[in-house]
């Protein structure tokens, strides 16, 4: 190794940056497993984002292997040697897929899932899984088998979630690049609550298997976490592609090669959904520190206009809850099965469940229809925007020991995922939509802006996070939390 053209501490690079070393020859795979893992042992015991953890000498020798091969002229990919943590919704052969249920604790899958097979064939060495709340349920990451994870920023609130363990370790340099999944705003919500991008990628981009089922069950997907574009644009494109296992996946490819070069932000048009004509509730500071993250955009040459949904959000919230209940109370389902089981399992999973037993067919259809109306109505917005713009979180990171908001601005809550409504607009119309660093609070928490992009327009909007990074500059590096 030619020490003098690294960092002291590799983990200070990103994925990209340190796939360039390593094929260099500037950086061993083992000096850079070793490195993550001390970093590990120092901070993942207050922090608890990763969980299900390989042994380290399992890892070093896997590293060795990736160096041998190295030597040898060959490549597994850009990923190659590179330390990473699956999801613990997803399967990793040989390890725990707890799904943060006790009634999955002993069960060890014997297959990798799509996703973590395509991040192995570019070359990552999967180290252990990164935690999630139960069922991936809530934007807080708490379970009885694995406790809870705390924010990267502040260790007394909560980081987000479902894909919090996977955001806190990659504002913690635990891991270079991460994997997660959004449902309703679960790669969103966490990376704006530590300070990073998070991209929920278009309906279909990245195909999901093993899954249940592959007709319906679209409103969720998988997808990348980075702390800056370029990796963001990476990892999608190692996790995006048709597969027959999915029929439902996007054939075409979106030329993720070129996503993360910056777009010429002069005259791109945003529409500001602000509150959605102060229909959501939002804590104070919420909408002003988005409104200056707007601002770097219009000194860039943005035209920032306010912009109306067009439709009522009570029916989309309506139509939203009914098409949630059902495809949740699917995963719940066959826990079920076996009656001893309902004591084991979060009230808000069975609340979930039990919610959709008096769903007909007929009420289903009918939020179907209105969730094809809304779409029709976000594409409208979209003709006269290039993207639309929300906050990514209606609250700064709250108090970990809570299991959720009970009340915004004086608002009450009436469910346990009502005060995370602004998620569900990408998510419901099937849109593309990342999560950018938009600033820090008063009390110097991190809060996120959403911007939703066209129809399958990921690298587009990936280009627009590109150009916007280059705005902020070493943000990620001077706002670490460590």
């Amino acid at each position: 190794m030619h020490a003098a053209a690294m960092p002291t501490d590799p983990t200070e690079l990103d994925a990209s940056a340190l796939s360039a070393a390593i094929h260099a020859r500037q950086l061993s795979c083992r000096e850079l497993m070793a490195a993550c893992l001390a970093r590990i042992q120092r901070l993942n015991p207050r922090h608890n984002a990763l969980v299900s953890l390989r042994p380290d000498d399992e890892l070093l020798a896997e590293a060795d292997a990736c160096d041998a091969e190295l030597a040898r002229g060959h490549s597994r990919g850009w990923l190659h040697g590179i330390p990473q943590a699956i999801k613990d919704l997803a399967h990793a052969a040989g390890l725990p897929t707890t799904l943060g249920s006790p009634l999955m604790k002993d069960f060890i899958a014997r297959d990798d899932g799509l996703m973590t097979t395509r991040m192995k064939a570019a070359g990552c060495i999967v180290i252990g899984k990164s935690n999630t709340p139960e069922f991936g349920l809530g934007s807080h990451t708490f379970n009885p088998v694995f406790g809870t994870t705390l924010n990267a920023y502040d260790p007394s609130k909560s980081a987000g979630g479902s894909s919090g363990g996977a955001a806190v370790a990659l504002a913690l340099r635990l891991l270079p690049v991460a994997d997660g999944s959004d449902f309703m705003g679960s790669l969103r919500n966490p990376a704006a609550w530590n300070n990073l991008f998070g991209l929920r990628p278009s309906q279909g981009r990245v195909p999901m298997a093993p899954a249940q089922d592959v007709w319906i069950s679209q409103l969720g997907t998988e997808g990348p976490m980075a702390r800056s574009v370029r990796d963001l644009a990476r990892l999608l494109a190692t996790q995006a592609g048709w597969s027959p296992d999915a029929p439902l996946s996007i054939a075409a490819g979106a030329d993720l090669a070129s996503a993360s070069m910056p777009l010429n932000l002069k005259g791109l048009r945003i529409g500001w959904l602000a509150d959605v004509d102060a229909y959501l509730p939002l804590e104070a500071g919420v909408l002003d520190t988005c409104t200056q993250a707007l601002a770097r955009f219009e000194r860039a040459g943005s035209v920032v206009e306010p912009a109306r949904l067009g439709m009522s959000p009570e029916r989309v919230w309506d139509a939203w809850l009914v098409w949630r209940r059902v495809l949740v109370a699917s995963r719940i389902a066959p826990f079920l099965l076996k009656t001893g089981n309902r004591a084991h399992i979060k009230p808000e999973a069975l609340w979930e469940h039990d919610q959709a037993q008096g769903c007909s067919a007929a009420e289903f259809m009918a939020a179907s229809v209105t969730r094809s109306a809304f779409y029709q109505r976000m594409r409208a917005l979209l003709a006269r925007h290039d993207v639309l713009a929300l906050p990514s979180a209606q609250v700064w990171p709250f108090d970990a020991r809570e299991r959720w908001p009970q009340q915004i601005a004086g608002r009450t809550m009436d469910t346990y995922h009502r005060w995370m409504e602004v998620v569900i607009y990408a998510s419901f119309a099937g849109l593309p939509c990342i999560s950018v660093p938009a600033g820090f609070g008063s009390k110097g928490l991190p809060m996120g802006l959403q911007l939703i992009g066209q129809p399958q327009g990921d690298a587009s909007l990936l280009r627009v996070a590109a150009a916007y990074e280059a705005l902020i500059g070493d943000w990620l590096a001077t706002m670490s939390p460590v």
